[in-house]
């Protein structure tokens, strides 16, 4: 079974759908973010505040979340109950 996390502000994401989580600052990512929302693919939980994490999903949507991708991460792999840090 999947498990789910907490990207803030009462938003949930499924872990198993997760391809990778990014930072927003580089930009190839902000592009892919742009070309994302134009198509309506992009999924916006920041509740108006600074995107901070891009999580790229398996159906090629993006979502949005104002937490740090470490924290997104560290989350994801306690859930996981994977501790093996890199």
């Amino acid at each position: 079974m999947n498990k789910l996390i907490h990207i803030g502000f009462g938003n949930i994401v499924n872990t198993g759908k997760i391809i990778a989580i990014v930072s927003p600052d580089s930009a190839p990512v902000k592009r892919m973010v742009q070309n994302a929302k134009e198509s309506g693919m992009a999924i916006d939980a920041t509740q108006g505040r600074k995107t901070k994490a891009v999580l790229v999903m398996e159906n090629n949507q993006l979502v949005l979340s104002a937490l740090l991708p470490e924290t997104i991460a560290n989350r994801a792999q306690a859930e996981s109950g994977d501790t093996d840090e890199t």
